[in-house]
């Protein structure tokens, strides 16, 4: 039942990327509406960075901006990849652990660029406006229906899921799935486009459909093709193939170092989002290589032995003494295990080899105010302030601002600060209170005063 489960959540969550009155919950995972800081967002250099460097030749080759595409990681154990609110896609790490080549997750990248290339989002809304709400309504709890039934197996409720779709506003339901299944298979043509202007294969994204399929497959629920989202699985997966046979690059496959940065996002995913038994089972201490290494350290220091931590760390360090990453890593390690000077270094190297991420940078002054060393306090302002030139909608960075400004004793400043990561954080009611006791310390006009005045001005909106 997982294809299904992605294909309805997938139309759900293109369906709300315009609504905020309706929400649906597949599998114990939110279905984002407007907003991407309502999903279980992670952030990492690493990860980003990786995606980064597989999604930008796509999005180059679909004529859009790099750099006006947002692509953001949830984690979910889900293998799902979705576009709303825009030109931004969402990545599940549930895709990224469970991909067995870069291509495949490359792939995946190119079918979301088509999205965003064709205007799906927005014409899906005109679509929306000619249903009834309660049409739509009803499609998606009939849908969320079936998932929790199939994923159950308990085919009775999947059909009776079935027939809230059906009753009532049937056909504007079909229609409006009708409409999606074209999207998708339009979607699916522009991915082979994009990965034949690139000189890549389309085989991974095959690869991948082609197991959704055969999971799909194993389902006893049987399913009416014409409340699906997308194209029935058998018949996406031939379609492609049959497309993706006819480009020069068929056989083209991953560089070795393409996989290696594939092989150490999963271990970093493992290391940190599951427990440290499973770690232990995919990576014995028999297991020498950088990945197995990689994911042991994280769990080690993950719980509280960092000694064992950086025991792993530092064959790596060795074999690459300038990957930014791993520098991070021990700084992190060091920062999180209460060794706050020793992490100063570690991460000052990191923003040495890496000085365009912010993230970091917040790290490096967190480490810094930590020492409690007064003279520490303006180096730590100063690296927050070059990470706002990428974090610009970072809540710790406003914090850690707070923290340094109170320790100079400028309260205003810090009132002014703690009032922006309430308010990118979603109180409100904290960043106006705050906003409101630092504008009379700012002369009218000034850049400070601007910022506490329009925190003032903010209207709460509506869901």
């Amino acid at each position: 039942m997982a294809l299904l489960h992605r294909i309805i959540r997938g139309i759900a969550v293109r369906c709300l990327a315009g609504l905020t009155a309706v929400s649906v919950a597949a599998g114990g995972i939110p279905v984002p509406q407007a907003k991407a800081a309502s999903l279980p967002l992670i952030r990492d250099n690493e990860i980003e960075q990786l995606l980064r460097d597989y999604a930008t030749p796509l999005f180059r080759a679909a004529g859009l901006k790099p750099e006006a595409v947002q692509v953001y990681i949830i984690n979910s154990d889900t293998i799902n990849a979705f576009v709303a609110g825009g030109q931004r896609i969402f990545i599940h790490t549930g895709l990224l652990t469970r991909a067995e080549t870069p291509n495949e997750v490359i792939g995946v990248l190119a079918h979301e660029t088509g999205h965003i290339a064709g205007g799906h989002l927005s014409r899906m809304q005109k679509q929306l406006d000619k249903a009834s709400t309660a049409a739509i309504i009803g499609m998606l709890v009939g849908a969320a229906t079936m998932i929790g039934a199939g994923l159950a197996g308990q085919g009775e409720l999947a059909r009776s899921g079935q027939g809230i779709m059906l009753g009532g506003q049937s056909l504007a339901e079909r229609n409006l799935l009708s409409y999606a299944r074209a999207q998708e298979s339009a979607a699916d043509q522009a991915a082979l486009k994009y990965l034949t202007a690139t000189r890549q294969s389309a085989r991974g994204m095959i690869d991948l459909f082609e197991r959704l399929s055969n999971e799909s497959l194993a389902s006893s629920v049987p399913v009416d093709p014409y409340v699906l989202s997308h194209p029935m699985p058998l018949d996406r997966v031939r379609n492609l193939e049959i497309n993706a046979r006819k480009s020069p690059y068929f056989d083209a496959g991953d560089s070795p170092a393409l996989k290696a940065r594939h092989a150490m996002v999963q271990a970093k995913l493992m290391g940190f989002l599951t427990s440290p038994q499973r770690v232990y089972q995919r990576y014995p201490t028999s297991d020498t290589s950088a990945p197995a290494r990689y994911a042991r350290s994280i769990a080690a220091f993950r719980t509280g032995d960092l000694r064992g931590a950086l025991a792993e760390l530092e064959p790596l360090q060795r074999a690459q003494p300038n990957n930014p990453y791993f520098w991070e890593l021990r700084g992190q390690a060091l920062l999180e295990s209460g060794k706050v000077r020793e992490a100063v270094p570690a991460l000052q190297k990191a923003v040495e080899l890496m000085p365009n991420q912010g993230l970091v940078r917040i790290m490096l002054a967190q480490a810094m105010l930590n020492t409690n060393d007064d003279r520490l306090i303006e180096p730590a302002i100063q690296q927050l302030q070059r990470a706002k030139r990428y974090e610009t909608d970072s809540s710790e960075l406003h914090a850690q601002l707070a923290i340094a400004y109170a320790r100079r004793n400028n309260i205003p400043m810090a009132d002014l600060e703690t009032a922006e990561a309430a308010l990118i954080s979603g109180d409100v009611e904290l960043a106006k209170q705050k906003a409101k006791r630092s504008l009379a310390a700012f002369k009218r006009g000034t850049p400070e005063w601007i910022r506490a005045n329009d925190i003032l001005n903010v209207k709460v909106g509506k869901d």
